[in-house]
């Protein structure tokens, strides 16, 4: 079978393993959920609204009778929601094998978190960089764990502007959007840099969907209309991330999506990001930056 063939079916037993989705009640994450579970992971979907997650649980839990699903309370825009899930997941489990970051908001008006964070930086990075972190000892003890981070193409569009990461001054939400998955990959590439100084096997890679329907793009209404010509369903823009997930050839550092026609859709492949997200300086005062402004320090 070539790669080009793989899909869901493909991805390989995952019984004993214990996997945190962000944002798995709908889109992508919800399909990941679903794919993980039916292949014998312990899934905790990992969502904001249990009033829409917990029906989503039972839809896999119909789906694959007997499996492992546990909806958990977590909002990215509230770190101390944050901190809160860490410390009651730790009193559940031992271990980690998998943590997908996928959890994302695109393009919104202008509003902020908890902490007072512009609500796509706060939420698609910092939230998901405090998460990462409160939970690395866990993937560290954890033997072949991985962390899977969700960016977009849309991190080409996007530049890490030190002096107004809120963007108090001129909000451009597009531009937010890509500065957030931007962060994603850079994030992704420093701690995999520091996983591998430290010798650990714990892997960090990245992966992104695509062109995908989902509901992400309620604020975006023309590329809502698009989908209809572009975007491709869930499950495929899930691949990517399953990908990343679960295969044995993945190595640390990669970044994995679509291997169809400017990536916009496909099976998945092994893709490249662009030169921004490579910088290594900007990378490593991101990190700084984002532990400063969580007040989670990164134990690697």
């Amino acid at each position: 079978m070539s790669k080009h063939d793989w899909g869901a079916e493909q991805v390989p037993d995952q019984t004993g393993r214990v996997s945190i989705i962000t944002g798995s009640n709908s889109g992508i994450g919800f399909e990941t959920a679903r794919v993980l579970a039916g292949k014998g992971a312990t899934v905790i979907m990992a969502c904001r609204n249990l009033d829409k997650a917990n029906p989503k649980a039972e839809e896999i839990r119909a789906a694959h009778p007997g499996c492992d699903v546990e909806v958990m309370r977590l909002d990215l825009s509230n770190l101390d929601s944050v901190r809160e899930f860490a410390e009651e997941f730790r009193a559940k489990h031992a271990r980690l094998d998998l943590l997908i970051n996928n959890a994302g908001i695109m393009v919104p008006p202008y509003g902020k978190t908890a902490q007072g964070f512009e609500t796509q930086f706060g939420v698609n990075h910092l939230g998901h960089f405090a998460l990462t972190g409160l939970l690395l000892d866990l993937l560290l003890s954890t033997p072949g764990s991985r962390v899977v981070t969700v960016s977009s193409i849309a991190h080409y569009l996007g530049k890490i502007d030190f002096s107004d990461l809120n963007w108090e001054r001129g909000y451009k939400a597009q531009a937010a959007y890509g500065q957030s998955k931007l962060a994603n990959l850079l994030f992704t590439y420093e701690l995999q840099r520091r996983l591998a100084a430290a010798g650990k096997d714990t892997l960090a890679v990245a992966a992104h969907p695509g062109w995908t329907s989902t509901n992400l793009q309620e604020h975006a209404p023309s590329v809502k209309f698009m989908n209809r010509f572009f975007g491709q369903e869930p499950l495929m823009g899930a691949l990517p991330t399953l990908y990343a997930a679960t295969e044995s050839d993945v190595k640390g550092g990669g970044y994995y999506g679509p291997s169809g026609f400017l990536e916009m859709n496909g099976p998945p492949k092994r893709v490249k990001s662009n030169k921004r997200s490579r910088d290594e300086n900007v990378a490593e005062r991101l990190w700084n930056v984002s532990e400063d402004l969580t007040g989670v320090h990164v134990p690697i």
